[in-house]
């Protein structure tokens, strides 16, 4: 396990990256870099169930993948190297958009962030799901009408930025 402090682009006001901790990002509400990644197999949405023990929104549900790059990483090398790291396989990527958003993720925490979006495609029958306890606690392929009316019943089990996503961008959640 790495014991030494994550360290990620935040954005100054002039639009400048600078290094900062990701936790310090977090509690400090920073503007920084983020990706996010969105997996089909046809018109349906891989999504995971972030394992309980993340130190922000444990045991809620997301989409495919979502994380940051480290300091000096190249966003598209990171998306790749995220959902190998967390569920264990490799599709091509393909950036869709850049979008913005900010967000309470609870325990005094909260997130701002320049998200990278990508889209995958899978065959589920293809590929194998290995994920990584440490990240993930469950995984399921959802179609967008059970996505939505499973955020409009229970939002509080989706985590903050998958319910912007859903809402803001339906064209690129479905």
């Amino acid at each position: 396990m790495n014991t030494h402090p994550i360290i990620i682009p935040a954005i100054a006001g002039d639009g400048s990256l600078y290094p900062v901790e990701k936790l310090k990002a977090h509690v400090d509400g920073l503007f920084h870099l983020a990706i996010s990644i969105f997996v089909f197999d046809g018109e349906q949405l891989l999504i995971q169930k972030r394992a309980s023990s993340k130190y922000h929104c444990g045991g809620l549900w997301a989409n495919t993948c979502c994380s940051h790059p480290y300091w000096d990483e190249p966003i598209d090398r990171c998306a790749r190297r995220r959902l190998r790291e967390e569920l264990g396989f490799n599709v091509p990527l393909s950036r869709r958009r850049v979008v913005e958003y900010s967000a309470d993720v609870g325990n005094g925490l909260h997130e701002h962030e320049k998200v990278t979006m990508y889209i995958g495609n899978a065959d589920r029958n293809s590929i194998e799901l290995l994920p990584d306890p440490l990240e993930v606690e469950e995984t399921r392929w959802i179609s967008k009408d059970e996505l939505h009316a499973e955020i409009a019943r229970q939002p509080e089990s989706f985590t903050p930025w998958f319910r912007i996503y859903a809402e803001r961008y339906p064209d690129l959640v479905f």
